[in-house]
């Protein structure tokens, strides 16, 4: 295996006329990106970066964004993308935190860039996409690179050289730069080829974020492949379908809350989705009602749930389109996340002991394999306690191994509820109430009780009229009584981050101010 930046150059050489990137009006064939990806390496060079050094973005998807990610790799630089919908304070904290020498922001962000300039310690290039008329010391993205020949320093880089820092989200604390290596990458690309039914005519959707790693990784499969990638700047569900039907999309990745807003936006209806021949999703939980719906919606697409985090290079488990029958001896399996990809061992450990756990028993998800992290920038402590001697990496995710070796997720270890001593996972709860026909969404959280320590909490956005007693009796009439919701808070809208996880800390937050939970 060669590092990525390579395998860029040769796609460029095999199919030079091919094209790379469809985004908006824009199209960019292999020749030429691989072109701008020589520019940027020879501008970063040109700024001071050397092997090594983080590179920072702050935009929504872009072009730009995924030549930066190869034009960095080309010299031995690694690019830092940050999450857009942070606040300024957090967004200087990861800059400084990876000591940045180059911050490349979006036209949106430029106010963003104007409140935290003066706080960035190691930047010493700032520059902005689309920022004609951009004052010095800032660059504007574009003439700043066009000054720049195609001629970069030769760099002999390594597979196990780090190839992007993406930061975890935050949700239980400051974020971390997840390093993911060349050869994370090279790990999974080769059998995805095969287990995504990829072809020379594929069309690749890249919807979700590219500061998340299903956006990173997606953008790096297109060049992997050398097929076609539709970049979507941003994941509005109505531009996502009306993109499909314009470019003619085969492939796509999305997250469970924007199926569940297909299923109820008119102009979605209206778009022509039957060139979609795979329809991937995972990054957080999904109910049986919005998969079923999915699957009425997109009647000739295949559908692969997957499973994974970012400090495993994304999934580690597929439940392939075999296993999506809902009317099937196996339909049970359309609540897993399928098997681990080949070269994966997944086992299952009680959080506290680290103790293997039987078949059928929830504990916390270990996985080994070649796709992990080689650890969390500047943590020490951090990447010891999540990279474990023997190879195994601890999730903090919730879920147990059946006897055919299907994972089925349960929630996050700290989103568990312990009540009266039982231990009660939320999106078993969840999956019951989104079966409620007057349930369009909702989440289930721990509130403290002076008896149990906390008990259940249902917060539901309602689609009809629905009472609180309604819901709670149509959960005792299908869960056990311990598991059920013991009052009910009907709200708006579920906060939930980009990639659709709800914000679950958010949401506790007002209930246990000044008291400490029994799950951290």
């Amino acid at each position: 295996m060669q590092p990525l930046s390579d395998v860029l150059r040769e796609r460029a050489r095999a199919v030079p006329d091919k094209i790379a990137f469809f985004y908006g009006d824009r199209e960019i064939t292999y020749r030429e990106f691989d072109e701008r990806v020589d520019r940027v390496a020879s501008a970063l060079h040109a700024a001071g970066v050397v092997p090594g050094d983080r590179v920072a973005i702050l935009d929504k998807n872009s072009i730009e964004y995924v030549e930066l990610l190869f034009g960095a790799a080309r010299i031995g630089a690694v690019q830092v993308p940050v999450n857009y919908r942070l606040a300024p304070a957090e967004v200087a904290y990861i800059v400084n935190n990876a000591r940045a020498k180059v911050f490349v922001v979006g036209p949106e962000f430029v106010p963003v860039l104007d409140a935290i300039a003066g706080d960035l310690e190691h930047t010493t290039h700032l520059a902005v996409i689309d920022g004609e008329g951009t004052a010095e010391p800032r660059l504007d993205y574009a003439d700043w690179v066009a000054a720049h020949d195609p001629a970069p320093p030769a760099h002999r880089g390594a597979t196990s050289d780090v190839f992007v820092q993406l930061y975890s989200s935050g949700t239980t604390g400051r974020p971390k730069g997840v390093m993911l290596t060349h050869d994370n990458f090279l790990s999974i690309l080769p059998k995805s080829r095969e287990l995504w039914e990829i072809d020379e005519s594929t069309r690749m959707m890249i919807a979700m974020p590219m500061y998340h790693i299903a956006g990173n990784a997606l953008s790096v499969a297109v060049i992997f492949d050398g097929i076609t990638g539709v970049i979507s700047r941003e994941p509005d569900p109505v531009g996502i379908a009306r993109e499909i039907e314009r470019r003619r999309v085969t492939h796509i990745f999305l997250v469970p809350v924007l199926l569940l807003f297909w299923q109820s936006i008119p102009e979605v209806a209206e778009c022509d989705l039957s060139s979609l021949q795979m329809l991937l999703y995972g990054a957080s939980p999904i109910s049986q009602e919005v998969l079923r719906g999915a699957m009425k919606l997109l009647p000739g697409t295949k559908f692969m749930q997957v499973y994974g985090l970012t400090e495993t290079t994304g999934a580690v488990t597929a439940l392939p389109p075999e296993d999506h029958d809902p009317d099937g001896p196996n339909a049970h399996r359309l609540a897993s996340a399928g098997v681990p990809n080949e070269g994966t061992e997944l086992k299952i450990v009680d959080p506290a002991t680290g103790e293997e756990l039987p078949t059928g028993r929830v504990g916390e998800i270990l996985v080994k394999s070649p796709q992990n992290m080689i650890g969390y920038w500047d943590l020490p402590e951090a990447t010891e306690a999540a990279l474990l001697d023997d190879g195994w990496f601890r999730t903090g995710d919730a879920g147990y191994l059946d006897s055919d070796g299907y994972l089925y997720i349960h929630d996050r270890v700290k989103d568990m509820i312990i009540s009266g001593g039982e231990n009660i996972y939320p999106a078993e709860v969840e999956n019951v109430l989104m079966s409620h026909p007057k349930v369009a969404d909702c989440a289930v959280i721990g509130v403290p009780h002076d008896k149990w320590g906390e008990t259940p909490k249902a917060v539901v956005v309602a689609s009809g009229e629905v009472t609180e007693q309604e819901i709670i009796d149509y959960c005792r009439d299908r869960l056990a009584h311990f598991k059920c919701p013991t009052s009910v808070d009907f709200v708006d809208a579920i906060p939930r981050n980009p990639t659709g996880k709800v914000l679950k800390r958010e949401l506790r937050a007002p209930y246990w101010e000044g008291k400490e939970r029994a799950v951290h």
